[in-house]
C-alpha cells in the first residue's frame, strides 16, 4: 500500500474527517479558558490547548477503535472503519495512539506542575473510556469527565489552582455529554443490544428522550449558577437561553427516535456549546468596552 493511502487510513482512524468530536471537546475547554482568565486568556495557552484538543481527541478515537475492534464489524455505522475492515493492524493503532499522546504531553511541559499532573489524569481517562462500555451502565458519564477534563487543566494553567467552580463546570459538562452521547447511542441501540455493549440509551430504555432533556436542563442550571458566582451578565444568560432553544429543537428531532434525526441532534450539539461560549465572549467584550468607555 502506498504511503499516502496509509496516511489516509490513519486520518480516518483519528476521525479528522469528522471534526464534531474535536468541537465537543473544545467548547468546554474554551468556556474554562475565558472564565478562568476573566475574559483575557493567554493566547499561547489557548493555542496549545486547542492543538492538544485535536491530538487527544485523535488519540481517543484510535484507542476507541482498538478497544472496539471486535464489535465494530457488527455495527452498521462502524463496520467500515479502518480497524474493523482489517486495514490497520493492532500494532499500528497502538503506536499511533502512543505517538499522539506523547505529542500532546510535550505541548504542556511549559506549564506549571499542577497542569502537568492533571494531564496524566486526562490521558488515563482517554485511554480507559472505550473499555467502560463493557461494564458501566452509563459510560457517557465517564465520557463527560474525559471530554471535560480540559476545564480543570485550563484553570490550573492560567491560575495555578483549580477552584470548586471548575469542578462544578466539569459536572455541567458530564450532564451535557450524557445528553448528546445518548442521542448518539440511540442511533446504534439495536446493534449494541445484539453485541452486548452498555450505553445510556439502553439503560434509560423508554425514558431515553426524557433523560436527554433532563440532562440538558441540569447542564444549563449548573451553568446559570456558575454565571452567578462569576458575576457574568445579561449576554452570558442570553447565550444560555439560545442553548436552551437548541435543546428544545433537539427534542423535536429525537422524540420519535428516528436514527437519522437522532444523529442530526448529536451533530447539532456543536451549536449548543458555541451558544454558551458566544454568551461568555459577549459578556467579557461588553465589560471591556464599558471599562474603556469610562476611561475617557
Amino acid at each position: 500500500m502506498k504511503l499516502k493511502e496509509r496516511f489516509d487510513l490513519y486520518e480516518k482512524l483519528m476521525r479528522l474527517d469528522k471534526p464534531i468530536g474535536i468541537l465537543l471537546l473544545a467548547w468546554p475547554t474554551l468556556w474554562a479558558l475565558w472564565i478562568s482568565s476573566g475574559g483575557l486568556p493567554n493566547w499561547m495557552i489557548v493555542w496549545i490547548f486547542m492543538l492538544g484538543t485535536v491530538l487527544m481527541r485523535s488519540a481517543g478515537c484510535v484507542i476507541n477503535d482498538y478497544a472496539d475492534r471486535d464489535f465494530d464489524p457488527h455495527v452498521e455505522r462502524t463496520r467500515n472503519r479502518p480497524m474493523a475492515a482489517g486495514l490497520v493492524s493492532k500494532k499500528e493503532a497502538l503506536a499511533l495512539f502512543a505517538a499522539l499522546s506523547v505529542c500532546a504531553f510535550l505541548l504542556i511541559l511549559r506549564f506549571n506542575k499542577l497542569t502537568i499532573l492533571l494531564s496524566f489524569g486526562a490521558l488515563f481517562l482517554a485511554a480507559s473510556y472505550p473499555f467502560t462500555k463493557r461494564f458501566f451502565a452509563i459510560p457517557q458519564a465517564y465520557l463527560g469527565i474525559a471530554f471535560g477534563f480540559g476545564i480543570p487543566m485550563s484553570f490550573a494553567a492560567q491560575t495555578g489552582h483549580v477552584p470548586a467552580m471548575a469542578w462544578l463546570m466539569l459536572l455541567a459538562n458530564i450532564f451535557w455529554a450524557i445528553a448528546y452521547d445518548t442521542e448518539y447511542a440511540m442511533v446504534d441501540r439495536e446493534d449494541d443490544l445484539k453485541i452486548g455493549i452498555k450505553t445510556s440509551a439502553i439503560t434509560f430504555g423508554r425514558y431515553d428522550v426524557l433523560a436527554v432533556m433532563v440532562c440538558y436542563g441540569i447542564t444549563l442550571a449548573i451553568l446559570a449558577g456558575i454565571g452567578g458566582w462569576f458575576r457574568l451578565g445579561l449576554f452570558y444568560y442570553a447565550g444560555l437561553a439560545v442553548a436552551l432553544g437548541i435543546a428544545v429543537y433537539h427534542y423535536s428531532l429525537i422524540r420519535r427516535r428516528e436514527r437519522d434525526k437522532c444523529f442530526k441532534a448529536f451533530i447539532h450539539n456543536n451549536w449548543f456549546g458555541a451558544a454558551v461560549f458566544g454568551g461568555i465572549l459577549l459578556n467579557y467584550w461588553q465589560s471591556t468596552l464599558y471599562a474603556v468607555k469610562h476611561l475617557f
